[in-house]
């Protein structure tokens, strides 16, 4: 099917491509699953195309509150860090306990990176009832030639200005080789069933979105690595005749999929993967 829309039919349009059935492409089963398995992780965390941003709803209980206020050396939530050194300076073994709050929330595998918490609360300098914006409206819209919309603007920006210094964002950490999301935040001042707003980059699943298995750049790519594996299966038969005379040649074939790998890989850079934000000061 030259529209692969799943896994077996990704590997079977490969194999196609490197010369199957016509060749005997010398790869097993179980490589050639690993190897979808390496392509589609390249594919979510490098391809635009490979994540979705995500706004997800997480509500807290009363079990995170505990663990995220506790304190001391002592108790729900605190975690311990033993280090011993032996034989310094002639004093024997040397222990140092370190503590640490767990002040996060775990958060699914699919999430490999988590932007920013919305604030918690709705209440901030401009908004609600005596608000610029509230009062505009309630007074004086529907004198239509009556509004300086500059003035306006200018005093919003700089109301949203004084919002900001005063209500802070919440300063966050996240790890997606942990699945932890960190918050530094004083957690005695939260109250149970508080909903966090969480923005993030959440990886499609190919078994939802069957039509991950037909991108171009993960079709060349698990192409390439299917051919790289199938020279490294052939190295060590180097110079072996086969009937009618031919003579495999694995090398050939893993330096050609290495090079091919290599101008797949910078093309994803230049082509496929967002840019990284530049930082000015």
């Amino acid at each position: 099917m030259a529209k692969p829309s799943s896994r077996q039919e990704l590997i079977d349009y490969c194999f196609r491509k490197l010369g199957a059935p016509v060749l005997e492409i010398n790869v097993d089963d179980d490589q050639a699953d690993d190897l979808v398995d390496d392509a589609l992780q390249l594919f979510n965390e490098r391809h635009f195309d490979g994540i979705e941003r995500m706004y997800l709803k997480y509500e807290l209980t009363q079990e995170d509150i505990d663990r995220g206020k506790a304190s001391g050396t002592t108790g729900v939530g605190i975690v311990t860090t033993t280090g011993n050194s032996t034989n310094v300076s002639g004093l024997g073994t040397v222990t140092s306990n370190f503590y640490e709050t767990s002040n996060f929330i775990q958060v699914p595998d699919s999430v490999v990176g988590i932007d920013k918490i919305f604030k918690f609360d709705t209440s901030s300098i401009s908004g609600g009832m005596f608000s610029i914006k509230y009062q505009l409206f309630l007074n004086d819209l529907y004198y239509f030639n009556s509004v300086n919309l500059l003035q306006y603007s200018m005093t919003k920006r700089y109301l949203e200005d004084i919002d900001f210094l005063l209500t802070t964002d919440k300063q966050i950490r996240f790890n997606k080789r942990q699945n932890r999301l960190y918050l530094d935040i004083d957690w005695s001042a939260q109250d149970v069933g508080t909903f966090l707003v969480i923005q993030c980059d959440r990886i499609l699943d190919p078994d939802n979105f069957t039509s991950v298995y037909n991108d171009s750049f993960l079709k060349l790519y698990l192409t390439a690595l299917l051919k790289r594996q199938w020279g490294q299966n052939l190295i060590k038969f180097q110079g072996v005749k086969l009937p009618g005379g031919l003579e495999l040649n694995g090398r050939q074939i893993y330096d050609d999929a290495e090079r091919e790998i290599e101008n797949i890989r910078g093309r994803l850079v230049s082509e496929y993967e967002l840019p990284p934000l530049d930082f000015i000061g």
